[in-house]
């Protein structure tokens, strides 16, 4: 007799010896290196095309669609399963930036044409976050989530560094029109590679959990799932309010720091850089690890200690040292990220990681960036160091919310 086991049942392989995860991560990589060649392609084509507001008003349209339909992606991922939607979504990019390209070559770019093509793209990008998110507990085993995680932060720092200097010299070499057929030809690449993925099931009591009734019902069974869990709430409350307070500093935030230090670009990019290298150490170490003892309180620490170093960036009186300062921002609040993002998806029932995962996606992605505003008028009113230091306390208090719930702040990963 014959005994198939799926997905989930075989002998467990680290995450990063498993063909069936390197073949997610190609695709995810592929995918992550296409958006930011896209988005490069985007901004140059916009500042061509249009005047400065009219920029900004390109770059600012996909988040609207993004934000809307981010819940409703995940209600979808959870319905049709998520493999599904991450092909319907990265099919749907391909063929729209291969049309702009294509469009590109009889006629010049318009502001309207851009604004459609950004409105549309975000709104699959709506689709594809919460999906993506929920395909890793399909693709490997429990206890290979975190390694999972570490080797999806070092895909998305990989794609950082190699995307925007590939979409500058497709646009060097070949204006938008090359740019964009590049970033096309990478989603392209994505998808064989997503159909090679094999899918485990859900185990049968979480499937019988699973969607049913109206859309609307979906949402709110998935929402009614995170405020009733004894550790979803909690973590959502931390990814809330700790990303409030990460985001501004250490985007808007460190290009005001560097125009008052006058840093400059070059400076800035330093700064940046050493984020980076701090950030994929700690993606590189949970990678190679697997598992943190005692996740939830390592998770929050490291939160607070990131906090700490943001408020101190804002005082480094040179650049060695604000670089030296933002690798163990890169460092902390990374591995904290990281973690979470494992406890997200290890402690949620499988038929509702889809809803989950566009609630966690809806603070990091849609509404933490509406703090930018906010953060570049209190700059402008009472300087760097004391928002950073604002800021930090923001992001501190996420750390401290997590700390003040036992069932997180004791909260393991699978082994």
């Amino acid at each position: 007799m014959t005994v198939t086991l799926s997905a989930t049942e075989a002998p467990e392989r680290p995450a990063h010896r498993d063909g069936n995860v390197l073949r997610w991560l190609s695709a995810y990589t592929a995918s992550m290196i296409g958006d930011s060649v896209y988005y490069m392609a985007l901004a140059w084509a916009a500042a061509r095309t249009g005047s400065a507001s009219e920029t900004g008003v390109v770059l600012a349209a996909g988040s609207i669609p993004r934000a809307l339909l981010l819940l409703g992606g995940g209600v979808l991922a959870d319905r049709l399963g998520p493999r599904r939607v991450v092909l319907a979504s990265d099919t749907a990019r391909c063929l729209v930036i291969l049309g702009l390209a294509g469009a590109l070559l009889l006629t010049s770019p318009t502001v309207w044409m851009l604004i459609a093509v950004a409105l549309v793209f975000g709104a699959a990008d709506a689709l594809f976050l919460p999906a993506v998110g929920a395909l890793p507990p399909r693709i490997t085993a429990a206890g290979q989530l975190a390694r999972v995680q570490g080797l999806r932060g070092l895909a998305t720092r990989g794609a950082n560094v190699v995307g925007a200097p590939l979409g500058g010299v497709a646009v060097a070499l070949g204006g938008p029109v090359l740019a964009f057929a590049a970033a096309g030809v990478l989603f392209a690449v994505s998808l064989p590679l997503l159909l090679a993925v094999r899918m485990g099931p859900l185990p049968a009591p979480e499937q019988a959990a699973g969607p049913a009734g109206t859309a609307w019902r979906d949402l709110t069974d998935g929402l009614r799932h995170i405020r009733r869990h004894p550790m979803l709430g909690p973590l959502m409350l931390v990814v809330a309010v700790s990303e409030l307070g990460f985001v501004g500093p250490l985007n808007l935030g460190l290009i005001l720091l560097s125009q008052e230090r006058g840093w400059g670009a070059s400076g800035m990019g330093w700064i940046i850089a050493a984020f980076g290298i701090g950030a994929g150490s700690s993606a590189l170490l949970l990678a190679v690890r697997g598992r943190i003892p005692r996740a939830g309180l390592v998770m929050c620490l490291t939160v607070l200690i990131g906090a700490v170093a943001i408020a101190a960036l804002a005082y480094a009186p040179s650049v060695p040292l604000a670089a030296g300062v933002a690798v163990l921002i890169g460092l902390f609040a990374g591995l904290g990220g990281a973690l979470c993002g494992a406890l997200i998806q290890t402690a949620a029932d499988p038929a509702y990681l889809g809803r989950v995962t566009s609630v966690s996606t809806l603070f990091t992605h849609a509404l933490s960036p509406l703090s930018y505003p906010v953060t570049g008028a209190a700059v402008a009113l009472w300087g760097t160091g004391p928002v950073f230091v604002a800021s930090a306390s923001l992001c501190a208090a996420g750390a401290v919310t997590g700390l003040a719930f036992t069932q997180l702040r004791r909260a393991e990963l699978p082994h």
